[in-house]
């Protein structure tokens, strides 16, 4: 059915707490700012409506200022998310990947600097990584839009809504496989990540059908643990937007949806990965990139050509030590 090793990539998680910790306190801060912002400027909102007597009186001005104060912090969000995925996400992955391959790591506050430091090492800068984690992105998405995997074995025009469900799981699925392929360019230690991403990403490609059920699979798992997280704390926040006013059950719905989101990103993307991590690895090993199926790439995307357009002229700068564990 699936082959991954779950309580292996649990296993993997819990050896690095640390990082876990981490997560937890950059996305349920990240909750907690939409809370304060949201809260913040219905508040205000409510106040200016009731003081300037508008048409639609002071609910509406809560309802406007909460909007406001929660597309401000997506803004600031928005613009810090590279900082997030160079110092929190690569660097967890830096330290899985270790595991995975059973070398040693610190424990304790030790392993998030070791993680940090081995990033460092083969993305001088938080913009390439970036950089090729956002053309991996662009990659992915053209090369699914040219493949029909569902419609190649329910060919009935009666199931073509069953297809469009199919596919919106896949298109779930492929959340992970950027941050798969940057497993892949630090497990290989990485001297030209451009040309490494090329290469993970042909990888992927020749081997999708394997990639993609087993992504699947994990991704409806994730999301009905989503779910119920969900509707546990749904509940509460219903109760405390009840003392705002105006729009009180749409707030408790944005408040649980937003810990919700925290909880899965800080505790079941990391175990995510550490599964596909496993399909990966163990798929590619031996396996060399098919000159037909990088052709396909650059044919059906410019990000992919870009890619190689970038690998072409990288130019590595001086190698720092490999950072060892104590």
């Amino acid at each position: 059915m699936w082959d991954f090793s779950f309580s292996r990539a649990v296993g993997m998680v819990v050896r690095t707490t640390p990082f876990v910790i981490l997560r937890m306190l950059v996305y349920f801060g990240i909750g907690f700012t939409y809370l304060i912002a949201v809260g913040a400027g219905a508040v205000v909102g409510y106040g200016l409506g009731h003081i300037g007597h508008t048409p639609d009186g002071p609910e509406a001005g809560a309802f406007w200022g909460g909007l406001i104060g929660f597309g401000l912090t997506s803004l600031i969000l928005y613009l810090a998310r590279e900082y997030i995925l160079y110092l929190v996400k690569a660097a967890h992955i830096a330290v899985l990947v270790e595991l995975l391959d059973g070398r040693q790591i610190p424990a304790g506050q030790g392993q998030i600097a070791y993680g940090a430091a081995f990033v460092r090492n083969h993305f001088a800068e938080s913009s390439v990584l970036f950089g090729v984690d956002q053309l991996i992105k662009g990659v992915l998405r053209a090369f699914f839009r040219t493949i029909n995997f569902f419609t190649a074995f329910l060919p009935i025009p009666a199931l073509q809504q069953l297809i469009r469900i199919a596919e919106a799981v896949v298109r779930m699925s492929l959340t992970y496989v950027d941050e798969i392929i940057l497993a892949y360019l630090i497990r290989t230690r990485t001297t030209n990540p451009w040309a490494t991403a090329e290469s993970g990403l042909v990888l992927y490609a020749q081997n999708y059908r394997h990639f993609l059920k087993n992504a699947a699979w994990l991704s409806v798992f994730l999301w009905a643990l989503t779910i119920v997280v969900f509707l546990v704390i749904v509940g509460p926040f219903a109760a405390l937007a009840a003392l705002m006013h105006g729009g009180g059950v749409l707030w408790a719905l944005g408040f649980a949806f937003i810990f919700a989101w925290a909880f899965r990103a800080a505790l079941l993307e990391p175990i995510a990965i550490a599964c596909l991590m496993q399909v990966y690895f163990r798929t590619i090993e031996g396996q060399t990139p098919n000159a037909e199926w990088e052709a396909r790439l650059s044919t059906a995307s410019t990000k992919f050509r870009d890619l190689g357009a970038r690998a072409a002229g990288w130019i590595a700068g001086p190698k720092m030590p490999e950072p060892k564990a104590t």
